[in-house]
C-alpha cells in the first residue's frame, strides 16, 4: 500500500488530486463497502498521541495561516500571479453616505410618531385604534430586519483574464478547477425535456476544459421519457458542441440562440459561419421534433409499462418503488464530436426509491448527485442548477473561479451565488417575477456584510463546504477579525473597531461545536498529515456515522482538490455509485442534518446556507455584465401565487424548527449579526400577511362605521406624518441612485409584497403550523415551465385556487366601504367631508396595491371563474352587513338617560 501511496501525485494545488488509496481499499472491502481498518486506526491513534506529546514540550508558536507550497509555486510562475483575480468596489461616499443617514432619520421619526400615536389613543374607535399601532409596529419591526442588512452594499470585479495566465500557460496541461453540474428535474410532463435538453447543451458548451466538466442529471421521476430524451441530446450535443465553440456564440442554449432577433449579416460575418448556422439550425429542428415525438409518445403510458429498446421493462415504470440508475451517456468511451474532440460527461441518476423510506423531495436528489459525483469524478466544486436555468454566459464559470481559486479570498468561500434571470416574462412584469429589487437590492447588502443567501439555482459550492467542514481560513479571519466589525464583517469605517477581549482562535478551541461541526476531523487538523495518515483517519466508528458505509466515498471526502484514482475500474465505481444512492444509504447518518443540502423545510436552500454560514464560511455574490444564467418563471397569476406559498411555507417551516435563526448557531459566534437579521427576515416575513390583512379592512371598516384611527391632527402630528412619508420616498429614491433598479421595479415589489401578503402567505402560516402540529403535510405541483403562446398567452389565463378569495374579498370590501363613505358624506353635509377624504385615502391605497391581482383577475376576456366571484361577493356582504348591524365601535347610549334628556325639551 505505501508503494501505491508513494506514486500518488499532485498535479497543481488546483488540479485534479490523483489518490491511489480508493483503489487499493477496493480490493480489502467486503461486497457493501465496509472497510476493513482496524489495525490502521491504531496505528494512527499512536501517531497521533506522539505528535500531541511533541507539541506539548515544544515552546507555544503564533498560528499564522500560511499557503501551501504547491500554490506559492503556482504563484510565482508569472507576474500576474500576485496580482487578485477579483476586487471589493464599495460605493462611493456620496451616495452611500445620505442613505445611512436617511435611515438614522427614518428611525428617530418612528419613534416620535409611535410615542404620538400610543399617546393618543381614539376613545370613540378604541379597538381600531389598538390594532392599528399593533399592525404599525410589526411593519416597523419589518422595516428594520429588511432595511439593516444593506448597510454596507458593495459591488465586485473579477479579472478572468489573470484567472487564464496563472492557471492556464501556453504549453502545459490546464490548472483550472474541476466542476460538477447538477441539474435536477421531476416529471417530464411538466418540466419539457426540451427545456433541460437546452440547459445540458448550454453546459456542455461553456467556455472551459472539457475534462475539468461534468453534467449530472438527477431524474427523480424516474421517467423513460427523461432517459431517452438525454440519450437524443448527448447525440445532438456532437454537433452543437464544437459549433459553439468555433464560432463563440452567445448564449450556447439552440432554442434561445436561434430565437434571437438579430441580423447576422449587418457586421458582414464571414459566409462559413451563415452557412454552417442554417445547417445547425435545420439540425436542431430535426432535433426537436424527435424531441416532440418522444412527448407525444408518453402521453400514454401503456398497460404493462414502459419498455426498453433491448425488450426489458423500463426499472422505473413505477416512479416511487424502483431500484436505482445510472447512466454515463457521455465520458466513458467514444466521447468525442464530430470533429474528435473530447466532450465533457453527461450521467443520468435516479436515486433507489422504496415505500417507508423518506425521499425528502429536491434536498435529498441534491445528496445523491454529491455522492454519484465523488465517487465517479469527484470535482472540488459543484454547481447545480434547476431544469430551466440555462447557461446564459459561457464565462460563468471562471467567473465563479476568480474567487474559489483565488488563495487570499477562496479558502473561506463556501459558494458563489449567481443573480436570477427571467426569459419570457411580460415587459411591465405585472407579478414582480424579477424580484429585481431582491437580487439587485438586498443581495448586494448581504455581500458586504458575511454574504448573500442561497437561492436554490445558479450556485457554485465548495464540496468541502457541503461535507460539514470548518473553513480554512478561520485562524487568519479571527486575526483579521480584531478590526473589522462583528455586526457585518465590514472594515472600520462602518462602524468603530473593538479590541477582542480574548483571541478567537482560543474560543474557537473552547467552544462545542457538536452542531455547527458534523465532521469528525475539522480541515485543519488534517492538514497536519501527510497522505498515508490521511487515509488512517478514516474508521468505521467516526467517518462512517456520518457520511455512510461507503469507503470510496470517504476518502473522496478527504481529497482537498478532489479527483480520484487513476487505476479505478470504471463498472467498480459505477457499482459503488449504485450503492450510494441506494435509498438505505443516509440511515443513521448526518446527511441532511448536517452535511450536504439540509432537510427539514421545502426551502431547503435557505437551510443550507445558514448552515454554513453558522459554520464561519462567506459567500460571494457575482453579478457579471451578461447575465451568468437565465430561467423561466411562472407568470400566470395562479402558479406565481403557488410558487410564493411555497416559498412562505419554508420559512414558516423554518422558523418552528430547531434551525430557526433566533436561536440556533450562537455558540461560536460565527454568524454576524446583521448577517443573522437578514436570515430572521426570510422566516418571519409570512407572519407580516396577519397584521397586513388587518390593516387593509381598517380603512372599508372605518368607512362603513364613520370612525377614524386618527384623533383630529395638530401641527406637531401633521409634521410627523409628513416627516415619516418623505423618509420613506427618500429611502425609495436613494436605494434607486446606489442600486440602478427602476423605480417601476420597487413599485411592482411593493405591490406583490401586499398581494402576496393577503394570499400566499396567509396560507402559509396556517399550513406551517396545522403540517406542524397536526401532522398535516401539504403536496405542491410543479410549476410549468413555458407560456403557452408567445404572446404571453399564459398571463392572461386564470385558474381556481382559495389562494384568490381573500385579496378579492379585500378589494370588494373597500370598494363598498369608498361607495358608502361618500354615501353618508352626502347625507351628513359639508363637514362631513374633511374626514372622508382621509378614509377614502387609505382606501384607494388598498385598492392601487390590489390592481394588478384585479388585472390578473379579470383577465384577456374580462371573464373571472364564477366561484370566485361568488365566494368573494358572499364574504365581503356578510362582512359589511354584520359590521353595519353590530357598529362595534359606535359609543352605546343608555335609552334611560337619552328619554330623561327628551323630556326635559321644551316644545
Amino acid at each position: 500500500m505505501a508503494a501505491h501511496l508513494d506514486n500518488s501525485q499532485d498535479i497543481g494545488i488546483h488540479a485534479r488530486h490523483v489518490s491511489n488509496v480508493s483503489a487499493v481499499d477496493s480490493e480489502l472491502n467486503d461486497e457493501y463497502g465496509n472497510p476493513i481498518w482496524k489495525n490502521r486506526v491504531e496505528s494512527w491513534k499512536d501517531k497521533k498521541d506522539k505528535k500531541s506529546k511533541k507539541k506539548k514540550g515544544a515552546p507555544k508558536e503564533e498560528k499564522v495561516a500560511q499557503i501551501p507550497p504547491e500554490q506559492q509555486m503556482t504563484e510565482n510562475h508569472s507576474p500576474d500571479a500576485a496580482e487578485p483575480l477579483s476586487t471589493i468596489i464599495p460605493l462611493p461616499p456620496n451616495k452611500i453616505t445620505p442613505y445611512r443617514v436617511v435611515i438614522i432619520m427614518r428611525l428617530i421619526i418612528l419613534a416620535l410618531f409611535f410615542h404620538y400615536r400610543v399617546t393618543n389613543p381614539v376613545d370613540s374607535a378604541y379597538g381600531l385604534w389598538l390594532t392599528s399601532i399593533i399592525c404599525e409596529i410589526w411593519f416597523a419591526f419589518s422595516w428594520v430586519l429588511d432595511q439593516f442588512p444593506k448597510w454596507y452594499p458593495v459591488n465586485r470585479t473579477t479579472f478572468t483574464d489573470r484567472l487564464s495566465a496563472r492557471y492556464e500557460r501556453e504549453g502545459e496541461p490546464s490548472e483550472l478547477a474541476a466542476v460538477d453540474f447538477f441539474v435536477s428535474t421531476v416529471d417530464p410532463l411538466k418540466e419539457p425535456p426540451l427545456i433541460t435538453a437546452n440547459t445540458v447543451l448550454s453546459i456542455l458548451a461553456v467556455d472551459y476544459p472539457v475534462d475539468k466538466v461534468s453534467c449530472y442529471v438527477s431524474d427523480d421521476g424516474a421517467a423513460m421519457l427523461t432517459f431517452e430524451s438525454l440519450a437524443e441530446t448527448s447525440e445532438f450535443a456532437r454537433k452543437w458542441v464544437p459549433f459553439c465553440k468555433k464560432f463563440s456564440i452567445e448564449p450556447r442554449a439552440p432554442e434561445f440562440y436561434f430565437s434571437q432577433k438579430i441580423d447576422y449579416l449587418k457586421d458582414k460575418v464571414q459566409p462559413s459561419f451563415v452557412k454552417e448556422r442554417r445547417a445547425m439550425k435545420r439540425d436542431y429542428e430535426e432535433f426537436k421534433v424527435r424531441m416532440n415525438a418522444l412527448v407525444a409518445k408518453a402521453q400514454k403510458t401503456p398497460e404493462d409499462g414502459w419498455t426498453m429498446q433491448d425488450g426489458t421493462p423500463w426499472p422505473g415504470n413505477n416512479s416511487r418503488d424502483h431500484p436505482g440508475m445510472i447512466q454515463v451517456f457521455l465520458g466513458h468511451s467514444g466521447a468525442y464530436d464530430i470533429e474528435g474532440n473530447e466532450l465533457p460527461r453527461l450521467v443520468y441518476v435516479s436515486r433507489e426509491k422504496r415505500p417507508g423510506y423518506p425521499h425528502h423531495k429536491k434536498a435529498g436528489a441534491e445528496n445523491a448527485l454529491v455522492r454519484v459525483s465523488a465517487v465517479l469524478t469527484n470535482a472540488p466544486y459543484i454547481l447545480n442548477l434547476d431544469c430551466d436555468h440555462y447557461v446564459n454566459n459561457s464565462q460563468a464559470i471562471r467567473e465563479a473561479m476568480c474567487f474559489l481559486m483565488d488563495p487570499q479570498v477562496g479558502r473561506g468561500v463556501c459558494f458563489v451565488q449567481f443573480p436570477q434571470r427571467f426569459d419570457g416574462i411580460d415587459r411591465s412584469d405585472r407579478y414582480a417575477n424579477r424580484n429585481t429589487v431582491f437580487f439587485d437590492v438586498n443581495m448586494k447588502g448581504l455581500d458586504g456584510i458575511q454574504g448573500p443567501v442561497y437561492v436554490g439555482t445558479g450556485c457554485c459550492f465548495n464540496r468541502q463546504a457541503l461535507y460539514g467542514y470548518g473553513p480554512h481560513s478561520m485562524p487568519s479571519l479571527s486575526k483579521a477579525s480584531s478590526s473589522s466589525c462583528s455586526w457585518c464583517g465590514c472594515c472600520s469605517c462602518c462602524c468603530p473597531s473593538k479590541k477582542p477581549s480574548k483571541d478567537l482562535s482560543e474560543a474557537y478551541r473552547d467552544t462545542k461545536r457538536e452542531e455547527l461541526d458534523a465532521a469528525i476531523f475539522n480541515l485543519r487538523e488534517i492538514d497536519n498529515y501527510d497522505e498515508y495518515e490521511r487515509s488512517m483517519l478514516i474508521s468505521q466508528t467516526s467517518f462512517e456515522k456520518t457520511f455512510g458505509l461507503s469507503s470510496v466515498f470517504i476518502e473522496s471526502t478527504l481529497m482537498e482538490n478532489g479527483g480520484v484514482a487513476e487505476s479505478s475500474n470504471p463498472s467498480t465505481l459505477i457499482k459503488e455509485a449504485i450503492h450510494v444512492i441506494s435509498c438505505g444509504y443516509e440511515e443513521k447518518t448526518a446527511w441532511g442534518k448536517e452535511i450536504g443540502w439540509i432537510y427539514g423545510s421545502i426551502t431547503e436552500d435557505i437551510l443550507t446556507g445558514f448552515k454554513m454560514h453558522c459554520r464561519g464560511w462567506r459567500s460571494i455574490y457575482c453579478m457579471p455584465m451578461r447575465p451568468a444564467f437565465k430561467g423561466s418563471a411562472p407568470i400566470n397569476l395562479s402558479d406565481r401565487l403557488h410558487q410564493v406559498l411555497r416559498w412562505a411555507l419554508g420559512s414558516v417551516e423554518i422558523f418552528l424548527s430547531r434551525h430557526c435563526p433566533l436561536w440556533y448557531g450562537f455558540a461560536g459566534g460565527r454568524l454576524k449579526w446583521l448577517q443573522r437579521l437578514a436570515y430572521i427576515n426570510t422566516i418571519v416575513y409570512p407572519f407580516t400577511s396577519l397584521p397586513l390583512v388587518a390593516y387593509c379592512t381598517i380603512p372599508a371598516i372605518c368607512l362603513l362605521t364613520g370612525k377614524f384611527i386618527i384623533p383630529t391632527l395638530s401641527n406637531l402630528a401633521s409634521a410627523l406624518f409628513l416627516g415619516l412619508f418623505m423618509s420613506i420616498i427618500v429611502t425609495s429614491v436613494l436605494e434607486l441612485r446606489w442600486s440602478g433598479v427602476s423605480i417601476e421595479d420597487i413599485w411592482r415589489n411593493e405591490q406583490f409584497w401586499v398581494i402576496g401578503g393577503v394570499s400566499a402567505h396567509l396560507f402559509a402560516v396556517f399550513q406551517g403550523f396545522l403540517k406542524m402540529l397536526a401532522g398535516i403535510d401539504t403536496n405542491f405541483t410543479v410549476t410549468s415551465k413555458q407560456a403557452e403562446d408567445a404572446d404571453f398567452g399564459e398571463l392572461y389565463m386564470i385558474k381556481w385556487t382559495t389562494l384568490l378569495i381573500p385579496p378579492t374579498t379585500l378589494l370588494i370590501v373597500n370598494m363598498v366601504g369608498i361607495v358608502a363613505g361618500f354615501s353618508d358624506a352626502l347625507n351628513k353635509g359639508y363637514e362631513a367631508w374633511g374626514p372622508l377624504f382621509g378614509k377614502v385615502f387609505f382606501a384607494f391605497w388598498v385598492i392601487l396595491h390590489l390592481y394588478p391581482f384585479l388585472k390578473g383577475l379579470m383577465g384577456r376576456q374580462n371573464r373571472t371563474p364564477t366561484i370566485v366571484v361568488l365566494w368573494s361577493v358572499l364574504l365581503a356582504s356578510v362582512f359589511s352587513l354584520v359590521w353595519v348591524k353590530i357598529n362595534p365601535f359606535v359609543t352605546k347610549v343608555d335609552s334611560s338617560a337619552l328619554t330623561q334628556s327628551c323630556i326635559s325639551i321644551d316644545c
